[in-house]
């Protein structure tokens, strides 16, 4: 796995948010505040480069969402200093699939939540003024775990060069409580979710495999002293390949 000096890593990063957001004319930026370490990253990342007067955080929680959720979000909106606004997106939510498909999958909902969290936040940015923000780790943004158009709509990603595991230790030199950095990684979209099981394989074997994958080039087929179960690399292969579409803007005629 890669070796960062993360202090130099933080610099890159504050000035990477500077520049974007004088690049592109504006002051504010909006994020959704999960409770979880990557958003909680971002936001800190925010405040340092930007100002906790130019920071505006939104919790989304629907009903089934974890109460340490929220309140996590709440208690590090607090420690920031930063503005922080709470949307219950319940209603939206119910009213749509009560009135239109009452069976639909616990995955169909998990990805309307997205989305729709992400509609508010940018209906705030309109509001405000401002960016939105992105919370995406190049682990999730690589294997394709993210909603399109939903978590991963945003005008830019600070943390998106990041692996999982780097994110971590970010948010330790960060000052982040342990309490959320300690937390098993869900993306609270329905009760017992957690990411690790939706991937099959925890972020630190997963980090390295894809590090390997796409930075040193392993070659996969002629490699026989593998750190991990050729079947997880191949596994890795794929969900890079099949989510590709995902990171990549609609392709139009020439």
């Amino acid at each position: 796995m890669r070796s960062l000096d993360l202090n130099k890593e933080l610099d890159r990063i504050l000035d990477f948010i500077r520049n974007y957001l004088h690049s592109s004319g504006f002051e504010k930026v909006v994020l959704g505040l999960s409770g979880g370490v990557d958003s909680a990253v971002t936001a800190a990342l925010a405040v340092r480069a930007l100002g906790r007067q130019n920071v505006l955080a939104a919790m989304m929680p629907y009903v089934s969402s974890h109460p340490d959720s929220l309140n996590d979000a709440l208690k590090l909106a607090e420690q920031l200093k930063i503005e922080a606004r709470t949307v219950l997106i319940s209603p939206l939510v119910d009213y749509y699939f009560d009135e239109y498909d009452p069976q639909a999958n616990s995955l169909r909902r998990g990805n309307w939540m997205a989305r729709l969290r992400m509609n508010v936040l940018y209906d705030l940015t309109a509001k405000e003024k401002a960016l939105v923000i992105g919370t995406s780790n190049r682990t999730e943004l690589l294997v394709g775990y993210f909603t399109q158009f939903g978590d991963s709509a945003c005008a830019f990603e600070p943390i998106g060069h990041l692996y999982k595991t780097e994110v971590w230790q970010l948010a330790a030199l960060l000052g982040i409580p342990e309490k959320i950095i300690t937390k098993i990684p869900t993306a609270d979209l329905w009760q017992g979710q957690t990411d690790e099981a939706d991937l099959g394989m925890r972020y630190a074997e997963l980090d390295e495999i894809i590090y390997e994958l796409t930075e040193l080039d392993l070659d996969l087929a002629g490699s026989l002293n593998l750190k991990y179960p050729r079947e997880q690399y191949q596994k890795v292969e794929r969900m890079i390949r099949a989510s590709a579409f995902k990171r990549q803007l609609p392709p139009v005629l020439e």
